[in-house]
């Protein structure tokens, strides 16, 4: 989910979209740092426009795995949203494995679960 898409009244005190962007940053150095090559695809609280996002993203990539944070799971507001994820990776990318963080900074232990050796 983009840092922009959120309501901040609901986190947690301190966190707001500049933390939460830096979180972001600082979890994507992290994969990069142990050897993933990450395509970020932020995308907003829309299923139609984040549906059309993450198709491009699967258009222009291909993916073995993809992450779903906890900015889409975690809120159930983001249901619709959550399965429209699912049901567009599953169907445009058959045989793609998902995994799940709880925080921007397990990521990477998120991604190791699901590595294809």
């Amino acid at each position: 989910m983009h840092p922009s898409a959120l309501d901040y009244s609901r986190m947690p005190e301190g966190i707001d979209e500049a933390a939460l962007t830096a979180r972001i940053e600082a979890g994507n150095a992290a994969l990069g740092e142990a050897g993933f090559d990450v395509v970020a695809c932020l995308i907003d609280t829309s299923p139609d426009r984040a549906e059309s996002t993450v198709r491009e993203h699967l258009r222009e990539h291909a993916f073995g795995l993809a992450m779903i944070g906890g900015g889409v799971r975690m809120m159930p507001e983001n249901t619709l949203l959550f399965e429209r994820l699912l049901n567009v990776l599953t169907e445009a990318a058959p045989g793609i494995r998902l995994c799940f963080n709880t925080a921007p900074e397990n990521t990477v232990e998120a991604l190791r679960r699901w590595i294809r050796v």
